[in-house]
């Protein structure tokens, strides 16, 4: 296992939310938000390459705007078109959702454009996590919705994410939240409006070997849940809870080509409790069970909101490091690298 720090001279007071992608002329790009305080105005997406020995480059500013910045997301296209998501607005509840695109591994970026114009339901298409392409081609990013009683659903593609339409949504069922009840103190540094709502957000999805698709989600009730498709993503079961614990943060997981699940969180059962460890976990039977790995961070601090993408037996993990940087682990996956613990 390796770890680097993405970013040398850190110029903001604070980074958060990172996505990671594997480039198709070779070597990573990783991005991110980042300024004064999560949910201020001067919040901007930045990134940063990495395509040679030399390391990383020094982080660009990609996207800026009037209100503040958050959570993107990068994905190709079929035809090499990179993409770039990310949130624009001062409320989480009413964001909406920008994208731009490269045609040169993320060298240069066309201006940014709502994703779907005139939404106001709160933001469309990936709200953290990457998208999945599925074996019919479809993308599905997963999406949420935080009014109340959070909900997730997915967004649908059939034409490699020009048009997007919603699926039905998922909700833990009989869940009781009281307009401007505050569910939770904590010290940890975002927008004090996160501190109200309850429910699952920020989906991370995968499709098993039968056709069936599923997600996992974040949630403010000490677990993470799941949630099951058998129509590509149009409908959806439930959610519900799997054994693994959940602080309400940020997960990420992948598939590998041999059908193994691999996932990242922070293994921590109190509502907005701490954000370490943070652990790798395994699945071999579809994400019913799961085993732990390794950990990647165990110290004080916050290590949190992973993504994870895997290339062959490389896999690559990015993650806030403590507020202060960006961290990218890469792992070896194959038959004599990392079992479970």
């Amino acid at each position: 296992m390796h770890k680097e720090l993405v970013i040398k001279h850190l110029q903001q007071n604070f980074c958060h939310a990172s996505t990671l992608v594997k480039l198709r002329m070779g070597g990573l790009m990783c991005c991110w938000f980042s300024g004064s305080h999560e949910g201020e105005a001067d919040v901007a997406i930045y990134g940063a390459r990495r395509v040679d020995d030399t390391g990383w480059s020094a982080p660009v500013k990609l996207a800026d705007g009037a209100a503040a910045n958050w959570n993107p997301v990068l994905f190709y296209r079929e035809d090499g078109t990179l993409l770039l998501f990310y949130k624009q607005g001062q409320q989480i509840a009413s964001w909406r959702t920008l994208v731009m695109q490269s045609a040169d591994d993320g060298v240069s970026w066309s201006e940014p454009a709502e994703l779907v114009p005139g939404d106001v339901s709160g933001g469309r298409g990936p709200v953290r996590n990457k998208p999945i392409r599925l074996a019919s081609g479809r993308v599905l990013a997963g999406a949420s919705t935080e009014h109340g009683i959070w909900q997730a659903f997915a967004d649908i593609s059939d034409d490699d994410g020009c048009t997007w339409r919603k699926s039905s949504p998922v909700a833990i069922a009989n869940l009781r939240y009281e307009a401007g009840e505050k569910t939770a103190e904590s010290d940890i540094a975002v927008s004090a409006q996160s501190f109200y709502g309850r429910g699952v957000i920020q989906p991370s999805m995968w499709q098993s070997a039968d056709g069936g698709v599923h997600m996992l989600l974040r949630s403010s009730e000490g677990f993470i849940y799941r949630a099951d498709s058998a129509d590509e993503g149009e409908t959806w079961s439930e959610a519900y809870p799997i054994t693994l614990p959940n602080n309400n943060s940020g997960l990420d997981l992948v598939r590998l080509a041999d059908g193994k699940l691999l996932l990242v969180c922070n293994p921590v059962a109190a509502n907005w409790g701490m954000r370490s460890p943070l652990s790798l976990f395994a699945s071999e039977d579809d994400g019913y069970t799961w085993s732990k790995l390794c950990d990647l961070e165990t110290s004080k601090g916050e290590f949190s909101y992973p993504a994870i993408i895997a290339a062959g037996e490389d896999v690559y993990v990015s993650y806030t490091y403590d507020r202060k940087n960006i961290a990218v682990v890469s792992v070896k996956v194959g038959k004599n690298s990392l079992r479970s613990m």
